[in-house]
């Protein structure tokens, strides 16, 4: 069990490509398997049938494990079966009928407007104020996830043009727009980066040494612009994100162009930005339903 989860693990990072975070939770949830497994005896994976998964899941609903959490373990394991199977080390897959308890669908969190421009609003002086002015412009700009904004290098970002290509998740490609704000600040900040590191270095955005920025220090340096412009909430890549879709959605009502910005696969994970704007909504279907336009 313990060679087969190491070679699964490796056909993630060489073969999908997936990030070494999403990797990492993978090989958390096999573990819990394999040493649920290891209680009853078994270490063969093709011994494994659909009874002792259920009763694996129950168990640890029981001991308090979330329904997202258990969502997530069940695709891991449903996953680490279709390589097994395709690799001739089992015949059936026993995660495949089973069903985690649906969680309730949380609403994202946004930043208003308002309180974008109160985030943005400051003039930045020194290189790394300029950076992280820079950072947040591309957050919002852009719609990207840390990840995508972290590894972001010069080449990847056509000023001419106005778009930026960036690798999201499952290594996928995808352009999106770059805003004239954000335009605006990146050009501000390659001025003053040669002051911290040479030409040779491709990523986008460096720390006070030179090197590429840390995920963890994009995340500090986003919180410390909160509390410093007063905003009330906690503030971090992701809600950038959130706003990017919830602020476009709501102007373009266009759900499909904003699951091709966001690198969405499946359009149901986006629509969870539709709830934001009732009014917009009522305003459409006002304008457009046969029972509804005035005449």
């Amino acid at each position: 069990m313990e060679s087969l989860r190491r070679r699964f693990l490796d056909h993630l990072r060489d073969e999908r490509g997936l990030s070494s975070r999403t990797i990492d939770a993978y090989a958390r949830d096999l573990g819990r398997l394999q040493a649920e497994l290891a209680e009853h005896g078994i270490d063969d994976p093709a011994r494994v049938g659909e009874h002792e998964v259920r009763a694996f899941v129950a168990r640890l609903h029981r001991r308090g494990l979330g329904p997202r959490s258990l969502q997530r373990l069940l695709a891991a394991i449903r996953s680490f079966y279709r390589w097994l199977i395709r690799e001739g080390h089992a015949r059936a897959n026993p995660a495949a009928g089973i069903r985690a308890p649906k969680a309730p669908r949380k609403l994202p969190a946004t930043l208003d407007a308002d309180m974008i421009t109160r985030l943005l609003d400051f003039e930045a002086q020194t290189p790394l104020e300029k950076r992280d002015k820079a950072m947040m412009e591309l957050f919002y700009s852009s719609g990207l996830r840390l990840a995508e904004l972290a590894g972001l290098t010069w080449d990847r970002i056509d000023f001419a043009s106005g778009m930026v290509t960036v690798t999201g998740k499952g290594n996928k490609t995808r352009v999106v727009p770059l805003g004239r704000m954000a335009a605006q600040a990146l050009t501000a900040w390659r001025q003053e980066r040669a002051s911290l590191c040479g030409f040779s270095e491709p990523a986008v955005f460096v720390s006070n040494r030179g090197r590429p920025i840390a995920p963890r220090s994009i995340q500090s340096r986003i919180r410390h612009w909160a509390q410093r412009q007063g905003l009330p909430q906690n503030v971090h890549p992701h809600l950038l994100r959130h706003s990017f879709a919830s602020h476009l959605l709501e102007s373009s009502g266009d759900l499909r162009a904003v699951q091709e910005l966001l690198g969405h696969s499946d359009i149901s994970t986006t629509q969870i930005y539709t709830h934001l704007d009732f009014q917009h909504l009522a305003r459409v279907y006002d304008k457009a339903h046969p029972r509804a336009r005035k005449k």
